[in-house]
């Protein structure tokens, strides 16, 4: 699997598994079926309810820890600097885990005005070794700007909505200057139905692909970090297979350009949408 370098000196790979919302036993097989497919980077979250699933998966799975990037995020209701902390080693407990890879701040939440101080949390958290690389999630800009002007320490990673409906080309760029790497959820804009677009349709019968595996690797050559999700064990191992075909730039310019004034999925703006 390519991977992507990161901006403390670590690598993740360059396409992971969302889990939410898998819990229970189900949810279980469904990870247990994309370990085996291939994934390594599994995204969870405390709101996702399944933390304990995920590193139970994990085990039973039988391949070394080493192996994996694990990350979750800390939810809004825990922002304040020692909830922070307090939800990082909760979290470490649920997993059964001694480090997590990559811990995110999910939602700004910026009515409460508590994210920066979730922010130093996590640099207190990465210093103790308890989270090996930090990061946020649903961050704008200005969200960006203040936590580092607290700080110093700029995030790794940035996970946002990204699609082709909703390819987020100026926050990219920000990212791009700060040296954040951009993870997509919502990779393939589900519900949306981006596959019969032709940009995307007839470019998948060009290469004798499906339009997931197009949308995944217009993704992977803008240099962002997919996180699909899929029950299906063929879908699962589909959405790796990536490596058979380059998309041109003027495919790929064809697939950003479907953007829309706000394509988000369900008008998740961070500057209002906000998470307990």
């Amino acid at each position: 699997m390519e991977s992507r370098t990161l901006n403390d000196g670590t690598t993740i790979p360059a396409l992971g598994f969302g889990t939410y919302p898998l819990t229970g036993g189900k949810g279980q097989a469904v990870l247990l079926r994309a370990i085996d497919a291939g994934y390594r980077l599994l995204d969870s979250a405390v709101n996702y309810g399944n933390e304990v699933d995920v590193g139970d998966a994990i085990r039973r799975s039988r391949v070394p820890r080493a192996e994996f990037v694990i990350q979750s995020k800390i939810p809004g209701r825990h922002h304040a600097y020692e909830k922070a902390l307090a939800s990082v080693r909760t979290t470490l407990q649920r997993m059964g885990i001694e480090q997590l890879d990559v811990g995110l701040i999910h939602w700004p939440n910026p009515s409460v005005g508590l994210y920066g101080q979730a922010w130093r949390a996590l640099v207190d958290a990465q210093r103790d070794g308890l989270v090996r690389t930090i990061g946020v999630s649903n961050f704008h800009p200005h969200h960006l700007a203040r936590i580092i002007d607290v700080t110093g320490v700029v995030p790794a990673i940035n996970q946002v909505e990204m699609h082709p409906y909703f390819p987020q080309v100026e926050l990219r760029a920000e990212h791009e200057r700060l040296g954040i790497v951009t993870e997509a959820w919502s990779p393939l804009a589900k519900g949306m139905n981006p596959f019969a677009e032709p940009a995307i349709a007839d470019t998948a019968a060009t290469y004798g692909v499906s339009p997931a595996q197009v949308i995944l690797k217009w993704h992977l050559q803008l240099g962002s970090v997919p996180l699909p999700k899929s029950e299906d064990a063929a879908r699962q191992r589909a959405n790796l297979e990536l490596s058979g075909f380059e998309l041109t730039a003027a495919e790929l310019a064809a697939i950003t350009a479907l953007g829309r004034t706000d394509g988000r999925r369900f008008g998740g703006d961070p500057d209002r949408h906000e998470e307990s």
